[in-house]
């Protein structure tokens, strides 16, 4: 059962972010502020539940949060600042953008800088413990999902709208044959030692 609030704080925000492990495209990061009466049987860990499951969440998070907002930073700004950096600058963004603002921030994982003032707390798998980083987790997913769908039809032989950028063997063996795209963080390894890339 996934918890409400962290904090005595009325106005908790949960953020969360997707694409971290990505070899092409954003990461994705949503905040989300939940009413205190939400209540959800589905909503969990965006990692826990399926695509269908997530898309059917993502409007009612979208109509039943306080404030919800996602952000993207993308590949030149993950390779310029690296890819921990990029995460919790996609965070800031979407809080940024909360009206009202929170005035807690609970975190999924271990890493954040602090923002703007606000107090927070970092939780190891917040995404399964507290409902406003789950709705996040949710959130950042989607959003990202779609956007790897869009850009999967300029690049389709990456198959991006199945693997979403991840590191499957088939998006290793597109980048094998077909070389990188603008899409690409050139700061991941693309591919494993044996198969060097000229960059």
């Amino acid at each position: 059962m996934l918890l409400l609030n962290h904090s005595n704080y009325e106005l908790e925000c949960g953020t969360d972010e997707a694409g971290r492990g990505c070899l092409a495209g954003p990461v994705t990061a949503a905040a989300v502020i939940l009413p205190d009466n939400f209540k959800n049987s589905i909503l969990n860990d965006s990692k826990q539940i399926s695509e269908k499951k997530r898309f059917l969440l993502k409007p009612i998070i979208e109509k039943q949060a306080l404030s919800f907002n996602v952000a993207h930073v993308f590949q030149e700004e993950i390779d310029s600042i690296n890819i921990l950096n990029a995460s919790i600058l996609a965070m800031h963004k979407s809080i940024e953008l909360l009206k009202p603002q929170p005035e807690f921030i609970i975190v999924d994982g271990n890493k954040f800088k602090p923002y703007n003032n606000i107090p927070f707390e970092t939780i190891i798998k917040g995404d399964g413990k507290y409902l406003s980083i789950a709705a996040a987790s949710i959130l950042a997913k989607t959003y990202r999902d779609l956007y790897m769908k869009k850009i999967h039809e300029e690049f389709p032989m990456y198959n991006w709208k199945q693997n979403k950028g991840y590191p499957t063997k088939e998006h290793r063996a597109a980048i094998k044959k077909y070389g990188i795209t603008k899409y690409h963080r050139k700061s991941f390894r693309l591919l494993p030692e044996q198969l060097k890339l000229d960059l």
